[in-house]
């Protein structure tokens, strides 16, 4: 059974970055003790996000219930500029006052399937689980590549990684050979919440296949991410939104 998704049309991606930012808010307020679990991704909208919540956020989200979390990480160095976890830290972690035990970057000096394995125990020990035994998330914040991948499930490799039964796995970037760590299918699937964060013209065509349910729309991993119970929704800019018809 598919979840119906929510839909939040902005102007631009600042627009986006805000009403994402006033989401995160809300959710965590409907969740008002305990840790909140938040798994971040990488992307252009992202770096707007994280900017706007040093500026305008940084007394209004309690920072220190935070656990941070990523759907997927690079096989680079934390200072490497293509890091996602040392994006976050230049434009985020170094601005609010987060907890530092509380970071949970991927472990990036070990071999790319090590990596994997101790980042799905780390989630394993820290979350709560579904009846599944999968880690389950308050709020993972995903975007969309313009091949329709989402984390690093590629249309490459996607019919492994969309059903694997680990928590993380190793992916390989198709174009670059790079290795990645990234949550599988369906870990991605057991978050309570799933929130698209897709901007930009470059994105209009693929978000209109997937979101109208077109035909073919099945060979990219976005149409497939679904959660199992939680809930779904797509934060896009008119631009990416101009051929959906919601």
């Amino acid at each position: 059974m598919s979840t119906t998704p929510s839909f939040h049309v902005l102007p631009d991606g600042p627009a986006v970055a805000r009403a994402f930012a006033d989401h995160l808010v809300k959710r965590m307020a409907e969740k008002p003790n305990g840790p909140f679990f938040w798994a971040l991704s990488g992307g252009s909208t992202p770096k707007l996000l994280f900017k706007l919540l040093v500026e305008e956020y940084k007394d209004k989200i309690d920072w220190q219930r935070i656990h941070f979390f990523w759907g997927d990480e690079r096989c680079v160095p934390h200072d490497d500029p293509e890091s996602n976890y040392g994006e976050v830290q230049k434009l985020l972690f170094d601005h609010v006052p987060v907890v530092p035990s509380q970071v949970h970057a991927v472990n990036t000096e070990l071999s790319p399937e090590d990596a994997a394995i101790a980042y799905g125990e780390l989630m394993i020990k820290l979350l709560p689980a579904n009846s599944d035994g999968l880690p389950i998330l308050d709020l993972n914040m995903l975007g969309m590549g313009g091949d329709g991948h989402t984390a690093s499930i590629f249309p490459a490799n996607m019919k492994e990684l969309l059903t694997d039964d680990r928590i993380c796995a190793v992916a390989t970037h198709p174009e670059s050979g790079q290795k990645r760590v990234t949550m599988t299918g369906p870990v991605l699937n057991a978050s309570d919440e799933i929130a698209f964060l897709v901007t930009g013209s470059g994105k209009t065509q693929r978000v209109a296949q997937i979101l109208n349910k077109e035909h073919g729309a099945e060979v990219y991993p976005v149409a497939h991410i679904q959660p199992t119970s939680g809930k779904l929704h797509w934060f896009l800019d008119e631009a990416a939104a101009e051929e959906v018809g919601y």
